[in-house]
């Protein structure tokens, strides 16, 4: 069992998929500076398409979402979506090879498989693709028949179910009801589709959730041969996502409960065979995620832990975000802004942030630490962060080899807040992230 220390996980903190985080992202940053940042990409390149729509919203999500029941609103936006993606493949220089393609959301499966397939050819045309690896995440309560074939013939060979339960009284108390016969038909149709990597969102931290419930789901998952597994925490912040009122705060899980759980996920997952990725992840051995944490090649992107060495993340879509190494920026989130945008043929990111040398350096110390667990640590950093470390050290938690900071095994769930000592942005009000474990 993982050491508890409650005072070293009491002040939420990023889960710094970038630094600096969304929440430093300006106004000040905008089109101009996104087309000079893709007339200067070459090489390897990931592209990114968000899809903003669900067939029904799930009341603990956090996600950019609204719902797929207005079918004239989805085609205004993927007539917007057929525009970004030429617009911006003309300017993206052809020396640019794309060897990631992701969809993400909401549920790209809001959409028609006829429409998903007009997307994808839509990115044919535009990009030069290399025989890219093609990931997918998908909502099982939706998936057709048809969507599978789709899979089967854009050749996604990864996939991301939305399982997060597989406990009807749970389901009921998120808002998110998928009986287990829909997860198992799902799985097997992406399994005759050509999906190789299938990975389960699973939470703890739920309302009502006790450990065996957590016990129960992350069987039921080994069980159905899941070969990814993101076990994540639930995090409860209604002050900033409004249907979050709809779940019980006084039915949650406290602090060490949700910790218990979160070393039972790891204890459990990795005695049933699965290697752990990070903090939160966790994939069988053959899996590619689990070979580059072997092999010291995992990186960490807006989409969370990923075998992906990308320099350059395109994000397409309303409130998608690319990422550069001098430039981090986002598109207009909303998506009637974002089609009027389109529609004078303009980039629409207009947020985001420079980072400038200081932040490219701790951005690397950042996501060593939580992708290889040690990091060595230039000498301008060190004097900063230390009075953070001290706590750390003072428990064993983290030690110094030289100049390389290395996070102990049992360390794990503290992993973000280490991280953290190194965030030149961070500020004492932390309420708009969540707590690490």
């Amino acid at each position: 069992m993982w050491p508890y220390h409650p005072d070293l996980l009491a002040t939420p903190v990023p889960r710094y998929t970038s630094y600096p985080t969304a929440a430093e992202f300006g106004n000040d940053v905008g089109e101009q500076d996104f087309a000079s940042a893709l007339s200067r990409t070459d090489g390897d390149v990931s592209l990114y398409v968000h899809i903003p729509f669900c067939e029904t919203i799930c009341w603990y999500c956090g996600c950019n979402t609204g719902r797929a029941n207005r079918r004239q609103r989805l085609a205004s936006y993927l007539e917007a979506l057929h525009s970004e993606i030429a617009l911006v493949g003309r300017m993206l220089p052809k020396t640019a090879t794309v060897r990631r393609l992701s969809f993400g959301g909401g549920s790209p499966n809001a959409i028609t498989a006829t429409d998903f397939v007009r997307l994808f050819l839509s990115l044919t045309d535009s990009f030069r693709l290399e025989k890219p690896v093609v990931s997918i995440e998908l909502d099982p309560r939706t998936l057709t028949s048809a969507w599978a074939q789709a899979i089967a013939g854009t050749r996604i060979s990864n996939a991301s179910l939305g399982v997060q339960t597989f406990d009807p009284r749970l389901q009921e108390a998120i808002g998110r009801v998928q009986p287990l016969q829909d997860i198992e038909r799902c799985t097997s149709m992406l399994r005759e589709a050509g999906v190789t990597s299938l990975n389960y969102d699973l939470m703890y931290g739920l309302p009502g959730q006790s450990e065996k419930d957590l016990a129960d789901s992350l069987a039921k998952a080994v069980e159905l041969g899941a070969d990814r597994i993101a076990l994540f925490g639930y995090a409860h912040v209604p002050h900033l996502i409004a249907r979050q009122r709809r779940i019980d705060a006084d039915a949650l899980p406290d602090q060490a409960v949700r910790f218990r759980m979160a070393s039972q996920g790891h204890e459990l997952l990795t005695r049933s065979g699965y290697e752990a990725v990070g903090f939160d992840h966790f994939a069988l051995p053959h899996d590619s995620l689990a070979q580059a944490t072997r092999e010291s090649r995992l990186s960490r992107n807006f989409q969370g832990f990923t075998d992906d060495d990308a320099p350059v993340v395109l994000g397409l879509g309303a409130s998608a975000i690319s990422s550069f190494p001098d430039l981090l920026i986002q598109n207009e989130k909303n998506a009637g802004r974002y089609r009027m945008m389109l529609s004078q043929q303009r980039l629409t990111g207009n947020r985001g942030i420079r980072r400038n040398a200081d932040d490219r350096l701790r951005s690397g110390v950042i996501e060593q630490l939580l992708c290889q667990g040690k990091a060595s640590v230039p000498a301008d950093l060190l004097l900063p962060a230390h009075d953070r470390l001290a706590p750390f050290l003072d428990r064993g938690l983290v030690c110094w080899e030289g100049d390389t900071l290395s996070i102990a095994p049992s360390a794990l769930p503290y992993a973000r807040t280490i991280a953290a000592t190194f965030d030149a942005y961070r500020q004492p009000d932390s309420r708009r992230f969540s707590s690490a474990v």
